[in-house]
């Protein structure tokens, strides 16, 4: 039974971790349905998955988000389009952007 355990053990230790998570928020603001601008954030999002801003996500629809401040301990790489495609720019943890930038994605390391 020892040697059970030892090779269920073994096992576990070779096993690809999952993604870890970009600790902290990353906030940005974008334009509600009525044209305001509002707030928008990822809590702890998953490092090196892709996330489309669901507030932003259309292109023929919804105005990209704007303004991006990094809070997370991960540097972020944003995208002018959904599905992280298009033009990028990255932001290192505890940075922001202006309002001129546009992003519509992004990808936390």
């Amino acid at each position: 039974m020892a040697v059970a355990a030892a090779a269920s053990l073994a096992l576990v230790a070779v096993l690809p971790s999952p993604a870890g998570a970009a600790v902290g928020e990353f906030r940005y603001t974008y334009y509600d349905d009525l044209g305001n601008q509002a707030p928008g954030v990822l809590v702890d999002p998953d490092s090196r998955v892709c996330v489309t801003l669901p507030e932003a996500a259309d292109p023929d629809t919804t105005e990209p988000a704007f303004a991006p401040r990094n809070f997370t301990g991960s540097t972020v790489t944003m995208f002018t389009g959904p599905d992280c495609d298009g033009d990028y720019y990255s932001l290192r943890p505890g940075g922001q952007a202006s309002d001129r930038l546009k992003l519509r994605s992004a990808l936390f390391n």
